[in-house]
C-alpha cells in the first residue's frame, strides 16, 4: 500500500471501527460498485431521530474498509438530517484525504448510507400504515 495514506487512514485500516452485523437494526443497506465490485453493507439504529448507533461490512479494496469504518464513526450521535447531508468530501477529509483513483471508496459509502435512509424512511411510512 502506497506510503501516500494518512496515519488516520492506516489506523482505520489496522483496526476498523464498528465493523459487522447490528442485530435489529433500524435500517440496513448494501450497495455494490459495478466496476470494481466492492460491496459495503450498513446497518444503523435509531433512537429519537439521532444515530445511536452504525455498524458496517466491507468487501473489497482497503479504501472502502477504510471508508466503511470512519463513516460509522461520523454517525454515531448524528441526527437523521446531518446524516443525510453527509457529504463523500467531508468523509474524505475526515480519513485524511485519498488518491482520486480510490475516491470511489467514499462515493461507495456515501450511497450506502442515502440508501440505509431509505429504507428507513420506507419502514417508518409501513409503520404509519
Amino acid at each position: 500500500m502506497s506510503s501516500g495514506y494518512s496515519k488516520v487512514f492506516k489506523d482505520h485500516l489496522a483496526r476498523p471501527r464498528n465493523a459487522g452485523a447490528l442485530p435489529e437494526a433500524d435500517a440496513v443497506a448494501e450497495q455494490m460498485n459495478p466496476i470494481c465490485g466492492d460491496r459495503l453493507c450498513l446497518a444503523l439504529r435509531v433512537r429519537g431521530g439521532r444515530i445511536v448507533e452504525a455498524r458496517f461490512l466491507a468487501y473489497g479494496c482497503p479504501p472502502t474498509l477504510v471508508c466503511g469504518s470512519m463513516l460509522t464513526e461520523m454517525l454515531r450521535g448524528m441526527s437523521l438530517e446531518e446524516a443525510a447531508a453527509l457529504s463523500r468530501q467531508q468523509l474524505i477529509e475526515a480519513i485524511g484525504g485519498l488518491p482520486s483513483r480510490r475516491a470511489h471508496a467514499a462515493a461507495l459509502a456515501i450511497e450506502t448510507l442515502r440508501a440505509a435512509l431509505l429504507d428507513l424512511e420506507a419502514k417508518r411510512e409501513r409503520s404509519r400504515a
